[in-house]
């Protein structure tokens, strides 16, 4: 199991807990529960958009993690735009009641890491990938391969967090970012990678393997 920074909930959260938490505490003794009830539903979406459990690390060197929880949305060949090679895309789409963790999807070495401005349309939307703020990093696996993984912002993100740069090691399922409130990963991979989802399908990050590695 990974070893994690912290207990189940992010600590990306912790400020919006205590925040909430206290002003919950305050308006309730002031003003009643009435008054009060939508911060505390307010931290109660916290609680669950803010979880963040350890996983099991399943596959071998050659297997291509799930780098968030959420649906597959997209399964195809493309041009990867940061690359500017062939590649097979796969995305995975997260709403507010997902894990918004992200994960390594190999073992590997981060090559580059490229950040791009941009609007925040819906992250089911094909445009996204290519609109909205995202932040990509260059991956070489441990097998030689070449992956790109890119955190997309979503209709209501509004703040990619990636805690890594190039000449990092990553490890399969290690967690290396987050993005807050709604967004999507887009994965390009080798074009003779074996993909083992389809759209449609729910993904757990590190949980689920998404294809093997030619």
């Amino acid at each position: 199991m990974n070893r994690y920074p912290h207990p189940i909930i992010a600590r990306e959260g912790w400020p919006f807990l205590g925040i909430s938490l206290g002003f919950g505490l305050m308006v309730t003794s002031s003003a009643g529960w009435e008054w009060a009830s939508p911060i505390w539903l307010f931290f109660v979406f916290c609680l669950q958009f803010f979880r963040d459990p350890a996983r099991e690390v399943p596959g071998d060197a050659n297997s291509v993690l799930s780098p968030a929880d959420g649906r597959i949305v997209a399964i195809e060949p493309v041009r990867d735009p940061w690359r500017d090679c062939d590649a097979l895309k796969v995305s995975v789409f997260m709403n507010v009641f997902n894990v918004h963790s992200n994960r390594s999807p190999v073992d590997g070495v981060v090559v580059q890491r490229w950040y791009h401005r941009g609007a925040f349309v819906n992250a089911a939307l094909a445009k996204a990938s290519v609109e909205n703020e995202r932040n990509a990093l260059h991956i070489r696996s441990s097998g030689g391969h070449d992956i790109t993984c890119v955190q997309v912002a979503g209709l209501v993100a509004r703040r990619i967090l990636c805690y890594v740069n190039a000449g990092a090691q990553l490890a399969r399922g290690q967690r290396y970012g987050f993005i807050r409130f709604g967004s999507r990963v887009d994965l390009y991979l080798p074009t003779a990678s074996r993909v083992k989802v389809t759209i449609g399908d729910k993904v757990r990050a590190t949980s689920t393997i998404l294809a093997e590695l030619p």
